[in-house]
């Protein structure tokens, strides 16, 4: 057999009925960060990676190699398809697929999976200022609504928004993903 692992943080709960697969010999492990809900019947599937504060609601399955960044929360029943990135501070409601990465800070709905606005509650309750509020509210604003294609509006992100730690995490994430963005 392969020497494959499944890494588990501190202070994580796993739930009635929860399956975590261990990696593959492709990558090596599965991992989960530190304060994880795992609720009932979620599966976590090989080469996961999962970062701290993580929420995966009742019947939410992660196929493999998916990436959850920090302070994900995943409403009850969400699909997450193989290789899909989530970025941090996400929150998807519940029932929908995820076959896309998801760009970090944004609230996921509908389906096919979309752009719903800023997870301004959650930066919120977790500290990010007005300003840090504000200005990834501009930046999707235009990367998924204005006349510009993404290519154009990530240009304008890049040239016209101060260039916070929060504008760097969206730009790299949008510029590191392999599936496409929502």
């Amino acid at each position: 057999g392969e020497e494959t692992t499944a890494t588990i943080g501190n202070n994580v709960t796993i739930r009635e009925s929860v399956t975590i697969n261990r990696g593959t010999v492709a990558k090596g492990s599965t991992d989960i960060g530190n304060n994880v809900l795992l609720m009932a019947c979620t599966h976590v599937a090989h080469d996961c990676v999962l970062g701290n504060n993580v929420i995966m609601a009742n019947l939410t399955t992660l196929g493999g190699h998916v990436e959850l960044g920090d302070w994900v929360y995943l409403g009850g029943g969400v699909l997450v398809h193989q290789f899909s990135k989530v970025g941090a501070h996400v929150f998807v409601g519940g029932g929908f697929r995820i076959v896309q990465d998801v760009p970090p800070f944004i609230l996921g709905s509908g389906e096919p999976l979309q752009y719903s606005g800023i997870n301004k509650i959650g930066l919120r309750r977790r500290g990010f200022d007005g300003n840090a509020r504000k200005l990834i509210k501009e930046a999707y604003k235009l990367y998924f609504r204005s006349e510009l294609n993404r290519k154009d509006a990530l240009e304008k992100i890049k040239t016209d928004l101060d260039q916070s730690h929060e504008i760097k995490m969206i730009i790299n994430f949008v510029e590191s993903s392999n599936r496409g963005i929502i």
